[in-house]
């Protein structure tokens, strides 16, 4: 269980650093911060969205190619 959860979160945070760099290579971060108003929140949680779907979809993946090992 706990080899579980250590494999997820390290692949979690692995895949939400990765895009986050990905991110701020294409501009995004500066992008979202020179945007004013309502669009600048709308901007962030578009960002944090993202950052959080690689993440899971690396630790998901993890988690599978885990599971296919111990097999």
């Amino acid at each position: 269980m706990w080899s579980t959860l250590k494999v997820f979160l390290w692949w979690f945070i692995v895949g939400a650093t990765m895009a986050l760099a990905v991110i701020m290579l294409q501009g995004g971060i500066r992008e979202a911060m020179q945007t004013q108003g309502y669009l600048r929140g709308l901007k962030l949680f578009e960002l944090f969205t993202t950052i959080r779907r690689r993440g899971l979809l690396g630790g998901c993946v993890a988690l599978i190619l885990n599971r296919i090992k111990k097999s």
